[in-house]
């Protein structure tokens, strides 16, 4: 091949490589200003916009935001309300919440069958649906336990409208199949006080595919023990058994927090105060009239029962005419 003709092509090969090699360092500048851009906007955002409430703050959700008003949704959100609460958001700095909070106590939602011991714990469907219309009209809106204590003791920021609790206890299945869609069409959550033995479904109460399915609709989970005893007739070591080993089982059954405790009966007293202070728990509930405000002991903390026949407005009247009764006294307990 004739020299010039080599030496030109040589050249030219140089001149292409030096060529890719400029593209290439260009490129890799541009990108490195692309990060550097980026992370300054999220530094700027950062200073403008709260994080989310911290996993570890609500419960275990039982409980998200996606998951309050979700058909299908999750686990995930069942996760989230077990520790923080339905859609409860951290406010960077924000001084602890002051609501003042009516905590409705449920029990069956169907007609009283013949013979039932205790007809007045028995509400209708027709009744629940209407008591939670005239809740939403009035402008009151579900939340969790740890929502609440979230509320007051981190200011995590509550959904809007006036904060409500709907508990309900033992665990009988028409949670599930009756107050469960009611408030699922509301975006609405409840809180379930799960009885774990003496309610097997045969019976009335709630299957653990059903325990499961209210977390997954982002409702939180909690326990009153597990057999529904005197807790105030026990030694020490069956009172450890209702109290901590419950709590430690539900954990384990549905893998969610179970941060608060309800006293079966409304029965409780210095030693069983101790046992669910000792057990972790963040408080617990009693069967004493009263709305739950701060600075209230939250192991004693008020409800109001409601009972069969009680219509939408009669409800709404009964939780205004408490809200101003004086706290629990220091040990209580009625059946």
């Amino acid at each position: 091949m004739n020299p010039e003709r080599l030496r030109a092509r040589r050249d030219a090969r140089r001149r292409e490589l030096a060529r890719r090699r400029a593209l290439a360092a260009g490129c890799l500048v541009v990108a490195v200003a692309a990060v550097i851009v980026l992370i300054a906007r999220a530094a700027g955002n950062s200073k403008r916009v709260s994080p989310p409430h911290s996993a570890a703050a609500l419960v275990t959700g039982r409980a998200a935001a996606a998951g309050s008003g979700s058909r299908g949704g999750a686990r995930g959100a069942a996760t989230r309300t077990g520790i923080a609460g339905v859609g409860a958001a951290r406010r960077r700095g924000a001084p602890p919440g002051t609501a003042q909070v009516p905590i409705l106590m449920y029990h069956v939602i169907n007609p009283p069958p013949a013979g039932a011991p205790f007809p007045g714990l028995y509400v209708t469907p027709a009744e629940f649906a209407e008591q939670v219309q005239a809740l939403a009209r009035a402008g009151y809106h579900a939340i969790t336990m740890d929502q609440l204590w979230a509320s007051w003791h981190e200011g995590a920021q509550l959904p809007a409208g006036k904060p409500i609790v709907l508990s309900f206890d033992n665990g009988y299945q028409s949670q599930y199949t009756q107050a469960l869609p009611v408030l699922r069409r509301m975006g609405w959550v409840g809180v379930e006080n799960l009885q774990l033995t003496g309610l097997p479904p045969s019976q009335g109460g709630l299957s653990p595919t059903q325990v499961r399915g209210l977390i997954a609709a982002g409702w939180e989970l909690d326990t009153q023990g597990f057999s529904h005893a005197d807790l105030i007739t026990l030694d020490a070591a069956a009172l450890h058994y209702q109290v901590a080993v419950a709590r430690s089982t539900v954990q384990r059954l549905y893998h969610v927090a179970v941060n608060w405790f309800c006293y079966p009966s409304g029965h409780y007293d210095a030693a069983v105060l101790a046992a669910v202070r000792a057990a972790g728990y963040r408080g617990s509930t009693t069967v004493v009239p009263g709305w739950a405000q701060p600075p209230e002991d939250p192991y004693r903390l008020p409800r109001l029962r409601v009972l069969g026949g009680t219509s939408g407005q009669a409800l709404l009247n009964e939780i205004a005419a408490i809200r101003h009764e004086p706290a629990p006294p220091a040990f209580y307990g009625t059946s």
